[in-house]
């Protein structure tokens, strides 16, 4: 969790709750709230032109979303959409850079976040432009597993559907199904019963 929940109630944040699939905040508009998730599941996306999503991210409960405008008086660079049932709570922009300035260790943590999912987009960028889709699809998996993010701690089971995947690697899902099959053969993944198994 970057900023502790009583401490953001003590700025003057609210909560607020939101539907399944309802849009937080989309891409280009204005921002004006920090945004953490308390409960639920959010995920932060690019739309394109046909209504395809590009899955920038999933967001677990203590993370926080939609940060740049913040720092940078520029729009919002994804939509946020609740997967599911899903609390966030959000303190009016003035006030949560009021919060950073007065308390230095919030704002490192911040630098930190940042340059974790900084390196984590270098990544990204370098699957995508230079290796095929079972690599992808394994440097993903692979990212989640590390981060303990997406995949089951105990089991190891896979946690995304296979168009989540493709919504995450720019692959068709038919692609996503023929390049896990073959990771299976290569013994990286076991697939039981329709399920994905690191």
């Amino acid at each position: 969790m970057i900023i502790n929940i009583d401490t953001l109630l003590a700025w003057g944040a609210t909560y607020k709750k939101v539907s399944a699939e309802e849009i937080i905040f989309r891409e280009d508009a204005e921002g004006h709230f920090y945004y953490q998730l308390v409960s639920g599941s959010i995920r932060w996306l690019n739309i394109n032109e046909d209504g395809g999503e590009f899955i920038q991210d999933f967001i677990e409960p203590g993370e926080s979303f939609g940060e740049f405008p913040l720092f940078d008086n520029s729009t919002y660079a994804a939509t946020a959409i609740a997967n599911k049932e899903s609390i966030i709570i959000r303190l009016h922009k003035a006030k949560f850079l009021q919060l950073l300035k007065e308390n230095p260790d919030i704002q490192f943590a911040f630098t930190k976040l940042f340059t974790e999912r900084l390196r984590v987009k270098f990544l990204f960028l370098k699957e995508l432009s230079c290796f095929g889709p079972e690599h992808r699809i394994s440097t993903l998996f692979s990212h989640f597993k590390g981060a303990k993010k997406n995949i089951c701690d105990s089991c190891s089971q896979v946690q995304l559907t296979r168009q989540q995947i493709a919504n995450m690697t720019g692959l068709r899902v038919e692609t996503v199904i023929r390049s896990i099959k073959h990771l299976q053969n290569k013994g990286l993944v076991v697939i039981d019963k329709g399920k994905v198994y690191c």
